[in-house]
């Protein structure tokens, strides 16, 4: 059944693709991310300058999610080139491996960004994403993200203790399990439930996304104590492709499309980190709003209680387990971890 339905993708993938008149390499990428999101808006920004940046040796097509196959088959379509690479949450691949769950978002491991990206291309991480990915077929060519997700609340939030028998909303898995060992009380709600569960007071919190986002869409109206910057939630977004099409690239381009995400991971975070700004200020603004920024030493602590739960998924696999060997290994010598 799963060959026929990668047999009808096929077609499909066929019947969209485009080809570059001087391109030696001509790519269909899918993304997680629907046409028309600022997220997806800088992925085609992205596909662009890497024709510029190989004076159009390299053509990349960016699809919105859904285009060939569905958000969670990506992985598998890269590998049977169907497609020939993604730009995607990696967590939606943790059925296949655990540790693709704990790499993808380990909860409460970074304050930034910046920290993430650095694990990922100097902490070991990139390594880590290869060792999980090439049994795949696929390459890692680099991570971003959105950037850390900020926190919304209706009533004041300024450390640990303040989560204990809070009523939130959290997705299933890994979040929901660190908030629990915090101490607070987490159900499961899709997304868009959560303003109205808010509002009607059925919860007084929610894990949903950034800043500037959950102010666009009214959450501070009905939550007016968010934390920002966030403690808890920053998840990786992969970059990869078909790795026997990276083995046949030279060396050169490789280097290029490696760089060209680099590129991309500063330019995605430092534009939704202005947006988030000036959410913030107006956020700041409004008397009925006030944004709570927990201290460093608050931040530690909520990351211990999250070590826990990363210490029971490693567990789950031997590649989990070296996920979390390397990852604490340098939130250690970081000073992001107690020992």
């Amino acid at each position: 059944m799963k060959l026929l339905k990668f047999a009808a993708a096929a077609v499909i993938a066929a019947s969209t693709a485009t080809t570059a008149l001087a391109a030696d390499f001509s790519l269909r990428f899918q993304s997680s991310d629907p046409a028309g999101n600022p997220n997806f808006e800088l992925q085609q920004a992205w596909a662009k300058r890497v024709g510029v940046l190989t004076n159009d040796r390299v053509n990349i097509e960016m699809l919105p999610v859904g285009t060939i196959v569905q958000h969670t088959e990506t992985q598998d379509a890269v590998a049977a080139g169907i497609i020939d690479g993604h730009i995607t949450d990696t967590s939606y691949f943790t059925g296949k491996d655990a540790a693709f769950g704990l790499i993808a978002n380990p909860v409460g491991a970074y304050g930034s960004p910046s920290e993430m990206l650095n694990f990922m291309e100097y902490g070991g991480g990139k390594q880590l994403m290869n060792e999980l990915l090439n049994p795949y077929g696929l390459q890692f060519i680099g991570a971003t993200t959105p950037g850390l997700e900020a926190f919304i609340s209706k009533v004041p939030l300024n450390g640990v203790e303040d989560l204990k028998g809070l009523k939130m909303r959290a997705p299933e898995g890994l979040v929901q399990n660190v908030f629990a060992a915090a101490g607070a009380a987490p159900v499961n709600l899709p997304g868009s439930e959560v303003f109205t569960a808010l509002d009607k007071g059925v919860i007084d919190a929610a894990d949903y996304t950034v800043f500037s986002t959950n102010h666009q869409q009214g959450m501070h109206g009905v939550a007016g104590h968010p934390v920002y910057p966030g403690f808890h939630s920053m998840p990786l977004v992969e970059v990869s492709m078909n790795k026997a099409t990276w083995d046949t690239m030279p060396a050169d381009i490789q280097a290029i499309l490696e760089m060209s995400v680099r590129d991309y991971a500063r330019d995605i975070t430092a534009q939704l980190s202005m947006r988030d700004a000036v959410a913030v200020a107006e956020a700041i603004a409004d008397p009925n709003i006030t944004v709570h920024n927990w201290s460093a030493e608050e931040r530690a602590k909520f990351r211990t209680i999250a070590r826990s739960q990363w210490e029971k998924v490693a567990e789950k696999s031997e590649n989990a387990k070296r996920v979390y060997a390397v990852l604490s290994a340098y939130l250690k010598e970081q000073g992001l971890l107690a020992e």
